[in-house]
């Protein structure tokens, strides 16, 4: 429904250009928005009006008309003034409040369409049947982007995006809840994942320039058709958790990248306290010192490489292989082998994911 603000701007505008007083009436005569002052006896005449078949009349120097919706009576128009020149005007204002109407009216419902589409919950027929009604090309190459901001009710990011990305160009913006907005962006030809990539980029520089928000940005797959925007969707949504879970350090996490995260967030939390209690035993890493941690991870970083690892750290290389050493006499594996190394790899990860499902537990 358009907001009375907007009625108010509209004829206020049209007003200023034409001199023309004009005011817009509900079907019982109380004033949506008007330039002039109304006699509260012209209030029944306006009511009366709306409810005669007649689509315009003149009163005296007024001109009723009657705003429509699909057919039906919605509001009445009333220009002041006599002789043609305020009827024409009054015409101009009905015309271009009724299309304020439709255009709010399918901007609803494209909203609507893209939540329900996002959320699974449309049949394949109703998809295809609301796409043509709505103007929604089905087969376009299209990408789910997902911009965590963490603000409530901050329609800031919203904004930002709207500013950057335009429904003119096939892309369309939404939500389905508080704190993530959702962009459908439609695809040129050419454009891949390193084209998307560079985008999410730029969304978090952007937020973090023009609004100071510290955002996280997660995408799925590229999908052809309109009916696979939900699995684009449920990517992203993935995409996000686990880039908070496993890389906690990127603000930009694609599904398609997300390796082996992908495949330990998808673990029962039975099996994970299996496999940790069979690789360290009593011994969680959780119970691992600040040092060894950060010798453990910058090791992973430089690929195993003891030089590069040691020089990175600051420590002599013989410090380094005696803190692998004595990592090895606890836990039984050597990280300098690939096979322990990946052992331990994963333990880490499968162990950062229970800390995460118990944060979700309080």
């Amino acid at each position: 429904m358009v907001s009375s603000q907007i009625i108010k701007t509209s004829i206020e505008e049209l007003h200023a250009i034409t001199k023309v007083d004009i005011g817009v009436f509900d079907l019982n005569g109380v004033e949506v928005a008007s330039t002039f002052e109304m006699e509260n006896a012209f209030s029944g005449l306006i009511a009366d009006f709306a409810a005669s078949p007649a689509d315009s009349q003149v009163i005296g120097s007024e001109h009723l008309l009657k705003i429509r919706d699909e057919g039906e009576p919605m509001y009445v128009l009333v220009a002041k003034g006599g002789g043609d020149e305020a009827y024409m005007i009054g015409k101009i204002a009905v015309s271009q409040i009724q299309n304020l109407i439709i255009a709010y009216k399918e901007r609803f419902d494209r909203n609507n369409f893209f939540q329900n589409l996002l959320l699974d919950n449309l049949l394949l027929v109703d998809i295809y049947n609301r796409a043509k009604k709505l103007h929604v090309e089905v087969s376009v190459p299209r990408v789910v982007l997902i911009v965590e901001t963490k603000a409530e009710r901050d329609m800031t990011a919203t904004e930002l995006l709207s500013g950057m990305f335009s429904s003119q160009s096939g892309d369309y913006i939404t939500a389905v809840d508080e704190s993530n907005v959702i962009l459908i962006k439609s695809l040129k030809a050419g454009e891949g994942y390193e084209e998307i990539e560079q985008m999410a980029d730029t969304i978090v520089d952007m937020m973090n320039m023009e609004a100071m928000l510290n955002v996280r940005v997660s995408y799925g797959t590229i999908v052809g058709e309109l009916k696979d925007v939900s699995k684009s969707y449920k990517e992203a949504k993935m995409a996000l958790d686990v880039g908070k879970i496993f890389y906690v350090e990127k603000k930009v996490n694609a599904y398609n990248t997300l390796g082996i995260g992908r495949l330990i967030y998808q673990l029962p939390v039975n099996l994970c306290k299996i496999f940790i209690e069979e690789i360290f035993g009593d011994r969680a890493p959780l119970d691992f010192d600040e040092e060894t941690l950060t010798t453990i991870n910058k090791f992973f970083e430089n690929n195993l490489n003891v030089s590069e690892t040691s020089r990175q750290l600051f420590v002599h290389r013989n410090t380094l292989v005696y803190r692998i050493e004595k990592l090895e006499k606890s836990t039984g594996l050597d990280i300098r082998t690939f096979d322990d190394a990946l052992t331990f790899k994963i333990a880490l990860m499968v162990v950062n994911y229970m800390k995460y499902l118990d944060t979700l537990q309080y």
